[in-house]
């Protein structure tokens, strides 16, 4: 017997009631009733498929945990409590994996602070199993990328960027690191892989910045607050905001988080060029999660005419969870309206559109690396017309 074919969420129009459902869950002070009587007119195995996509299953489970046990069916119950069940352990591992990496950086003197992850969830969400992540980040300056690719390739872990690579000086989206046999994948950042920010993070300022975030029983290295909304605005603008779970990492943190200094993240988001970016996340969160920002910084954020636009653009694919992504020439655009004037826009595209990554070196572990910069910068702009030139899920 086969099974039926379920639909994707790129039928927009047919997941309205379960998207309903998934934005009042995802709201840091969600309204139980208000939930129950959305629960109503949704599709149960329609939620399941949005809230997967949209990486809110936990969300969707803390939402419906205490409402009457007659409104939720027993399998739906059980198919949320094995989701998240396989997140905690994952989570656990992943835990436990970062505290040995931290400990072997530490012992060969490279500093490196967490971002993302579990320290993001512990800090913008009540019960830290709430938000799902699959890898573990982490920042590390340039000089110390060699020598902690060589620990993590002892401590078993095998690299997407060869050593090779990175003598020859290729800088990668990310230092990508997994481990054979199990789901654990680490990536490695510094100022020189995060190319979304406009110009170059201030990563010393970073890294005196830093603050302890505590994970289990042992407190671990990570941005403050202040720089963590900046990282993950300009991440979800990275991804033009297509998963409402990055919505509501930005709305959890900026809620549960009260003494943000915001006076510091309206000034790093001008030194790297990201005003933009974050006015349209912190309109979204504020627009779809109903979070709370003070009065002079919602002024700010509303004046903003440009994000405002950016925001609206977003909700028009944003029910799609990527299913239904915007095509080359939206892609284009936004970016260019999302950095800001018509002057450094156009700069920041071109910049996007010819810097190769490790999808454009065609290499592999043992092969040998030339630097072809030219033939890479120009091998980019066609393969990412390949990947994006139709609407539909890359």
């Amino acid at each position: 017997m086969t099974e039926p074919i379920l639909p994707r969420p790129c039928d927009i129009p047919l997941f309205r009631n379960e998207w309903s459902v998934l934005l009042e869950c995802a709201v840091p002070a969600h309204d139980r009733e208000r939930i129950a009587d959305l629960l109503r007119s949704a599709d149960w195995a329609r939620l399941l498929i949005l809230a997967e996509a949209h990486g809110v299953s936990g969300h969707l489970a803390a939402g419906l945990r205490d409402l009457e046990k007659n409104l939720v069916p027993p399998e739906i119950r059980q198919s949320l409590v094995d989701r998240q069940r396989a997140q905690i352990f994952l989570s656990m591992r992943l835990t436990a994996e970062l505290f040995r990496i931290l400990d072997l950086f530490t012992t060969e003197g490279i500093d490196a602070l967490v971002i993302k992850g579990p320290a993001l969830a512990a800090r913008a969400y009540a019960d830290s199993a709430t938000r799902s992540y699959g890898d573990l980040d982490l920042l590390v300056r340039q000089r110390d990328i060699r020598r902690a690719t060589e620990l993590m390739c002892a401590a078993g872990f095998a690299p997407a960027v060869p050593l090779t690579a990175i003598d020859a000086g290729k800088i990668p989206g990310q230092y990508l690191f997994s481990k054979p046999g199990s789901q654990l994948i680490v990536e490695l950042h510094n100022d020189r892989t995060l190319r979304y920010f406009p110009r170059r993070l201030p990563l010393e300022e970073f890294f005196a910045r830093q603050v302890r975030v505590k994970l289990d029983a042992r407190e671990v290295p990570a941005l403050s607050v202040e720089d963590e909304v900046v990282l993950i605005c300009v991440h979800g603008a990275k991804h033009l905001w297509e998963r409402l779970m990055w919505i509501a990492d930005v709305a959890g943190l900026i809620t549960r988080q009260t003494d943000i200094d915001w006076e510091r993240v309206a000034n790093l988001s001008k030194t790297v060029g990201a005003e933009r970016m974050l006015h349209t996340g912190l309109l979204l969160s504020a627009d779809l999660l109903k979070a709370q920002l003070p009065e002079n910084v919602h002024a700010i954020v509303r004046a903003d005419v440009s994000a405002a636009r950016l925001a609206h653009q977003v909700c028009q694919w944003l029910p799609a969870a990527s299913y239904a992504s915007p095509s080359l020439f939206q892609r284009a655009f936004f970016r260019l309206r999302m950095r800001g004037d018509w002057l450094t826009a156009p700069a920041y595209l071109l910049r996007l559109s010819l810097s190769p990554t490790e999808e454009d070196w065609k290499i592999g572990v043992d092969a040998e690396v030339k630097r072809d910069g030219f033939l890479e910068a120009v091998r980019r702009p066609l393969r990412l017309t390949r990947k994006y030139g139709r609407n539909g899920k890359g």
